[in-house]
C-alpha cells in the first residue's frame, strides 16, 4: 500500500475536530486513506443503494448504529445527514467523531460549511504525488507519467493507463454530471471536455471555447463549474498586488491529472506522449498540481496563482507565503537555455527580490525557481533549478509548505 502523505495531516486533524471532511476526485484514494489510518472505526458507504436508503429514510436510527463515530463515504448522497451529525457533536463532542468523504467538491463543501460551520476540519486529497509513487515506481520518466498520470488504481493493479482513464470517464465523470445537472447530448459533452484538454494550461477564453463546441458562453461557464465540482479541471488565477502594469485577469486551465488529459488527447503510448504538440503543456499541468498536492497533502490551502502582463511576460506559477511570493517558471526541455529565464527577469523588475528576510516591503521574493525536464539540480544567480521529479524537493528548500 502506498503512503500517502496527507496521513499526518489527517491525524492531527481528527484529534482536534468532531468531524473531519475529506473531499477530492473519485479514485484518488479517499476510502483507502481513512479504513487505514482509522482501521477500527465503522465505514458506510452511501453508494451502496440500500444503505442510503435507511439513511434517508431514518437518519436517526442510522445514526444511532454508529455510537462511537464511522467513516461516512460519499457523504454528497445522504446530505440531510450533516444536520443530525452537527446535533450529535454538539450534544457529544469529542467522543463522537465522524470522517466523512465527498467526491462533488461544491455540493460536498457548500454543505457542509452550512451544517458544521466551526465543528469539521476540511482536506482535499487529489491522486498520487511523484513523490509518494517514487518508492514504488520509477518517476524520472517523464513520458511515461504524462501518459498514466497519478489515479492509484492504475498502479496498484497494473491496469493499461487508455483503458482505466476511458472506463474512469465513462463510469465516474459522466455519471457525476447526469447526476449534477441534466445533459441532454452526452457526446456533445464528451467533445466539450476533449476541447478543454486541447486547451490545457492556456488561459480561459469563454467564447472561443464555446464556439468551437458549438454552446454559449453560458453554457460553457456552467459545464466548466460542473468539471470543477467533479474533480476533473480546476482554474489558476493570476497574481496581481495593486500594481500600474496592465496583467492578465482571465485564469488558466489545467485538469487535476494530466493521466486523463492525455487520455482526452487521443494518446494511447509514450511515443505519442513525446511526439505531441501539447506535451510542453502537459509537462506544466503536471508541475502545477505538483505544487498543489504540496500543499494540500500538508493540511494547506493553495497559494498559487500565475503571472502575466498585457506584452505576454509570463511566469508559470507564482507562490504566496505571507509578503513574499516565490516565482516558478515551468519548462519541458531537458537542456537548459537562456530564454527559460526570460518570464522571471520581467516579474523581479515587478516585484523587487528579497536579498534579506528583513525588508518591509509588501510584495517581495526570496529568489525565484526553474522546473525543467532534465535531470541536475543547478543554481544560476538567485534561481534554483530542479528536474520535475523532484519538485517537492524544492518546495521544502525555499520553506513555502
Amino acid at each position: 500500500m502506498i503512503e500517502r502523505t496527507i496521513e499526518t495531516a489527517l491525524k492531527d486533524m481528527a484529534g482536534k475536530y468532531p468531524v473531519v471532511t475529506i473531499t477530492g476526485p473519485r479514485q484518488s484514494g479517499k476510502t483507502t486513506l481513512c479504513r487505514k489510518v482509522f482501521p477500527d472505526m465503522a465505514y458506510v458507504n452511501l453508494e451502496r443503494p440500500d444503505i442510503r436508503e435507511y439513511a434517508v429514510a431514518d437518519p436517526r436510527g442510522f445514526l444511532a448504529t454508529y455510537p462511537e463515530g464511522a467513516i461516512l463515504d460519499e457523504i454528497q448522497r445522504a446530505p440531510h445527514l450533516l444536520s443530525y451529525i452537527q446535533v450529535l457533536v454538539d450534544e457529544n463532542a469529542p467522543t463522537c467523531p465522524f470522517i466523512l468523504t465527498g467526491s462533488q467538491q461544491f455540493e460536498v463543501l457548500n454543505t457542509v460549511t452550512q451544517s458544521l460551520a466551526g465543528r469539521t476540519a476540511l482536506l482535499r486529497l487529489l491522486p498520487l504525488s511523484i513523490a509518494e509513487l517514487s518508492p514504488h515506481e520509477q518517476t524520472d520518466a517523464l513520458d511515461r507519467l504524462l501518459l498514466y498520470g497519478f489515479y492509484p488504481r492504475i498502479y496498484d493493479r497494473k491496469l493499461d493507463p487508455t483503458q482505466a482513464l476511458g472506463d474512469y470517464f465513462a463510469t465516474y465523470v459522466e455519471r457525476d454530471m447526469r447526476q449534477m445537472a441534466t445533459i441532454k447530448d452526452i457526446g456533445l459533452f464528451e467533445k466539450f471536455v476533449k476541447l478543454c484538454a486541447g486547451r490545457i494550461g492556456q488561459i480561459l477564453n469563454l467564447q472561443s471555447l464555446g464556439n468551437d463546441a458549438g454552446v454559449s458562453h453560458t453554457t460553457v461557464r456552467a459545464w466548466i463549474s460542473l468539471l470543477e465540482a467533479s474533480y476533473v479541471v480546476f482554474l489558476l488565477s493570476p497574481w496581481y498586488r495593486n500594481i500600474s502594469k496592465r496583467l492578465i485577469k482571465s485564469p488558466k486551465l489545467y485538469f487535476y491529472d494530466v493521466g486523463l488529459a492525455s487520455y482526452l488527447l487521443g494518446m494511447e503510448n509514450e511515443s505519442h506522449v513525446s511526439r505531441h504538440p501539447l506535451r510542453g503543456n502537459l509537462f506544466e499541468n503536471l508541475v502545477v498540481v505538483e505544487a498543489l498536492k504540496y500543499r494540500l497533502n500538508r493540511g494547506k490551502r493553495s497559494n498559487m496563482t500565475f503571472y502575466r502582463d498585457g506584452k505576454g511576460n509570463e511566469v508559470d506559477l507564482v507562490l504566496e507565503i505571507g509578503p513574499d511570493v516565490f516565482p516558478i517558471e515551468i519548462k519541458s526541455g531537458a537542456t537548459i537555455v537562456t530564454d527559460y529565464f526570460k518570464g522571471l527577469k520581467s516579474f523581479e523588475k515587478v516585484v523587487p527580490v528579497l536579498k534579506n528576510r528583513g525588508t518591509d516591503s509588501s510584495s517581495v521574493t526570496s529568489g525565484s525557481g526553474l522546473v525543467y525536464g532534465g535531470v541536475e539540480k543547478q543554481r544560476r544567480g538567485s534561481t534554483i533549478i530542479y528536474p520535475f521529479y523532484a519538485i517537492e524537493e524544492m518546495l521544502d528548500g525555499v520553506n513555502l509548505g
